[in-house]
C-alpha cells in the first residue's frame, strides 16, 4: 500500500499561527536581540518563516543533532553532527524546532546549550506531541498541539519526502 497524506493543519492556519507567534516573541523580547538556533533539518522551514515575522533584531545559527539507540528508537543521547558557528555566551537564545515528541533529544540538547552560558534560553516549536513525552522539557512557544500521528510537511519528512509541503499532513499507509 502506498502512503497517502491527509491535511491536519492547513497552509493558511500554519501561516496565521506563525504570524501570532512572531508577534508574541517580538513583544517578549522588546529591546533585545534574539539568537535563533535551528535544529536541522526539519526546523529550517519554520525558523525562516518565524524569523521574518519577528520585529526585534534576529541572528541565526544552525545545529544538526541525532540521537542513537537500537536503530529504531531514540536513546536521547545526542551526537552533534554540526555544531553552532557562534558562541552563545551572553546571548538571548531561542531554540527553534519543528516538532517535539518524546523530548529526549531536546532535554539533552538544552542541557548542552545551557552550559555555553547564554543570557537566556527558550524553546519554540511548531508542533508539540505531549502524549509522547518521556522527558520533561519546558516548551515556551507552541504553534500547535497535535495528536500522536505521523506527520509530514513544513520541514517534517517521511524517508526524506514531503518536507516541502506547505501544510501539516498525516501520513497513512506506511509500514
Amino acid at each position: 500500500m502506498a502512503e497517502s497524506i491527509s491535511v491536519l493543519i492547513s497552509e493558511e492556519d500554519v501561516a496565521k499561527r506563525i504570524e501570532e507567534m512572531g508577534r508574541q516573541i517580538s513583544e517578549e523580547y522588546e529591546g533585545k536581540q534574539i539568537h535563533m538556533i535551528c535544529v536541522l533539518k526539519g526546523g529550517v522551514f519554520f525558523m525562516c518563516e518565524l524569523a521574518k515575522r519577528v520585529s526585534v533584531p534576529v541572528s541565526l545559527d544552525f545545529m544538526s543533532v541525532s540521537s542513537y539507540g537500537d536503530g529504531t528508537a531514540s536513546s536521547g543521547v545526542v551526537r552533534i553532527a554540526k555544531d553552532l558557528d557562534e558562541s552563545l555566551e551572553g546571548k538571548d537564545v531561542l531554540v527553534v524546532e519543528d516538532i517535539i515528541d518524546s523530548g529526549r533529544t531536546l532535554y539533552y540538547l538544552l542541557d548542552i546549550l545551557a552550559k555555553r552560558r547564554p543570557a537566556s534560553m527558550k524553546l519554540c516549536t511548531l508542533l508539540d506531541k505531549p502524549d509522547r513525552r518521556v522527558r520533561d522539557v519546558k516548551v515556551d512557544y507552541v504553534g500547535f498541539e497535535i495528536p500522536d500521528e505521523f506527520v509530514v510537511g513544513y520541514g517534517l519528512d517521511y524517508a526524506q519526502k514531503y518536507r516541502n509541503l506547505p501544510y501539516i499532513g498525516i501520513v497513512s499507509g506506511v509500514e
